[in-house]
């Protein structure tokens, strides 16, 4: 999706959220038959983060919203856009989206969920930064987020070593400066929708007894073909992405991978040639988080200082459908973000109460609404 563009989209915002549980490859060699060494040397991945029963995708999506929008200092208000990239949504309708707009005080905001697996908030991304291209929008929240803990099996060992819950978030603003979201590639395979899915909880197979005896609404992959297909496309959708803007793969000064499994990014890096500190992971803390892997680790780089302005940034990912996706992004904030003065946090908290206090309001005035139109059809008869 490279076009001549009018204005481009640019990241002015960035937030990240973790839950504060963590589990531990030695938790997990007491749950199943495994050890700490085996899950690291497969996986790379050391421990991993999980919800608390009073965490959702939807709490976990709004805390990485508000921090994205604190950077940006960004009024909520004034947010026209809301994307929640997740196949762990809080439910199949409404939609995840929608309870984070009503939950910032987003009221001028259109707010949907994507589906698109581990590729979704790539997906997202350049979903949203076309609509601000061609005019539409000029502020958006795209958000990843997941919580894979209330999906995953804990009695199999070849797909509980490797997933963990997160949330992470960027603000797209439009500017008619250089830079921003340059040029997407996203691509699907139908083909290979049994290699990675959720058999049971849809259309095909609604929850039943059996259903649920048979463990059906628990994750199921063939790791060894998601293995193979992700090792041939993650070098094969960068290389189409830098070439899109006219760049070569030796101009990318950050790659931010899907964080799913060290040796898939280790194949992808090897096959790209990318110097080893060219590279973000941030997989052995927080273990394949999806949608949600992306952006937390896009924002934990900012974070770091690992980019400045004018550097080439790419962003691959694959996943369930398959599908698979890149964006290419040229830095153009400056760095350091300025830390917020006291004034402007107390205003944010206070926004952020106003909604929760007119959200309550219009649940309330529907009730009320409803009982005097039952009235007033009681008085008519």
């Amino acid at each position: 999706m490279a076009n001549e563009r009018r204005r481009g989209a640019h990241i002015t915002g960035w937030g990240r959220y973790a839950p504060t549980r963590v589990l531990t490859n030695d938790d997990l060699s007491r749950m199943v038959d495994t050890s700490e060494e085996w899950i690291r040397q497969r996986t790379g991945i050391l421990e991993r983060r999980v919800a608390s029963s009073g965490e959702t995708t939807a709490s976990m999506s709004l805390r990485a919203a508000q921090a994205a929008l604190d950077v940006a200092e960004l009024d909520p208000r004034k947010v026209e856009l809301i994307i929640v990239a997740t196949v762990t949504p809080d439910h199949a309708f409404p939609a995840t989206a929608c309870l984070v707009q009503d939950a910032l005080g987003a009221r001028s905001a259109g707010a949907f969920d994507l589906s698109a697996g581990c590729s979704g908030f790539v997906y997202g991304l350049s979903l949203a930064a076309g609509l601000i291209e061609v005019g539409q929008y000029d502020n958006a929240v795209v958000i990843g987020a997941e919580t894979l803990s209330r999906i995953t099996d804990w009695t199999d060992r070849n797909t509980c070593v490797l997933f963990g819950d997160g949330a992470g978030a960027l603000v797209l603003q439009a500017n008619g400066t250089r830079g921003g979201v340059l040029a997407s590639v996203l691509r699907a395979d139908g083909s290979g929708g049994d290699l990675l899915k959720l058999p049971a909880g849809g259309s095909v197979q609604p929850a039943t007894t059996e259903t649920v005896n048979q463990r059906q609404h628990y994750i199921h992959m063939d790791g060894r073909e998601v293995f193979r297909f992700a090792s041939r496309v993650l070098p094969e959708a960068t290389r189409q992405v830098v070439e899109l803007v006219g760049r070569k793969v030796e101009d990318i000064v950050l790659f931010v991978p899907h964080q799913a499994n060290g040796r898939i990014i280790q194949s992808a890096v090897r096959a790209l040639k990318i110097p080893p500190d060219r590279v973000f992971t941030n997989l052995a803390r927080y273990g394949n988080t999806s949608s949600a892997s992306v952006p937390m680790a896009l924002a934990e780089a900012i974070d770091e200082g690992r980019v400045r302005k004018g550097d080439l940034i790419v962003c691959v990912a694959f996943g369930a459908g398959l599908t698979w996706a890149a964006t290419a992004i040229e830095w153009s904030v400056p760095l350091p973000v300025p830390k917020s003065p006291r004034w402007r946090i107390f205003w944010r908290w206070m926004l952020y109460r106003l909604a929760r206090i007119q959200s309550w309001w219009r649940r309330l005035w529907r009730q009320a609404d409803a009982w005097i139109q039952r009235l007033g059809e009681g008085e008519d008869h």
